[in-house]
């Protein structure tokens, strides 16, 4: 009997329901462990709705299927008075041998018989109507279950991607905090093998003014400055789908998608001491990925602006002025 007093709320809030379900979220627990806004409060609320309706659907299934019964005994007995009033009023079966009293005896089972068959026709006429009623409001939960079901996707979408996000923000803070290198005498040794020949014996701290520029073609390069780091950083144009190397011999120690830098890669190049290539239109190395100066690390992106590369240079998690280290 529940679930008739839920109906009326339910029909008046529609698809205006799943909106609604998001400010639910805002309201203070109760119990107070989940602080006002947690995402995890708007689900459950939103759980509970798509639990209402399913309820309610249901118990509207079980009632159509009563009526449609309902609906099949009142027709077929419809049908079956149908049937003996029209005997009882053919031409010829009036009992007019028997008298006056036989005809007003018979006139008074015809109209009897009638008002009968006109009760039955009503009732099944009304278990009609309740029936389809009830199909109109199944069709209007169904839609209500659709919009809420949208928005509880919309929901688990949006957690994901805030998910998503701040995982790739704590493993871009991490890809700064630890180094392959220990000191300022620390030869980097990749693969098993030493730096390439024209690397600094002394490490990146000694190849300041020689590093590699990050793509090998003729670009123009200017200072940049990107939301999200300190910079300065340099927005090197170049076309779209350019390789992109690395300026020195370095481990790959993030390769994702962090913000308004887009697609980076960060290479750890040892002391400590780290450069970024963000905007890649492709990424071409894992994390971990132990690489020599020059390697491909992916290719030069558009972000809606044109072409271009944005490169970083970094001692720990601080940027440094990259055009000393490319000897610009």
């Amino acid at each position: 009997m529940r679930l008739r007093g839920l109906r009326a709320p339910l029909r008046s809030l529609g698809v205006a329901a799943a909106i609604a379900v998001g400010a639910m979220g805002r309201a203070a627990p109760a119990t107070g462990a989940s602080a006002p806004g947690d995402p995890a409060l708007a689900l459950a609320a939103l759980d509970r709705r798509i639990a209402e309706v399913d309820a309610l659907s249901e118990s509207d299934k079980v009632e159509l299927g009563r009526l449609g019964a309902e609906v099949g005994v009142r027709h077929s007995r419809v049908l079956a008075r149908g049937r003996a009033f029209y005997r009882l009023t053919r031409a010829g079966l009036l009992p007019v041998g028997g008298g006056f009293g036989a005809i007003v005896t018979h006139a008074m089972h015809v109209e009897r018989a009638r008002r009968v068959l006109a009760s039955d026709i009503d009732a099944e006429a009304r278990a009609r109507g309740r029936a389809a009623d009830v199909a109109r409001e199944l069709e209007r939960i169904g839609r209500d279950r659709a919009a809420l079901l949208a928005q509880r996707a919309a929901m688990d979408a949006a957690r994901s991607a805030t998910q998503d996000e701040e995982r790739r923000q704590q493993a871009f803070e991490k890809a700064f905090e630890t180094s392959t290198g220990t000191g300022s005498g620390y030869v980097p040794v990749f693969g098993g093998s030493a730096l390439t020949p024209e690397t600094p014996a002394g490490g990146f701290a000694t190849a300041r003014g020689r590093l590699l520029l990050p793509i090998a073609v003729r670009a123009e390069i200017s200072p940049a400055h990107r939301e999200g780091t300190e910079g300065p950083g340099l927005e090197i144009r170049a076309p779209a789908g350019t390789p992109v190397r690395a300026v020195f011999a370095g481990r790959v120690s993030f390769a994702d998608r962090y913000g308004p830098l887009g697609r980076i890669v960060i290479l750890d190049h040892g002391d400590h001491y780290y450069s970024v290539s963000g905007n890649l239109d492709a990424i071409d190395v894992k994390i971990g990925q132990d690489l020599a100066a020059g390697e491909r690390i992916g290719t030069v992106g558009d972000d809606g602006r044109g072409a271009r590369l944005y490169f970083e240079v970094r001692h720990g998690s601080h940027t440094v002025a990259p055009e000393p280290w490319l000897g610009l």
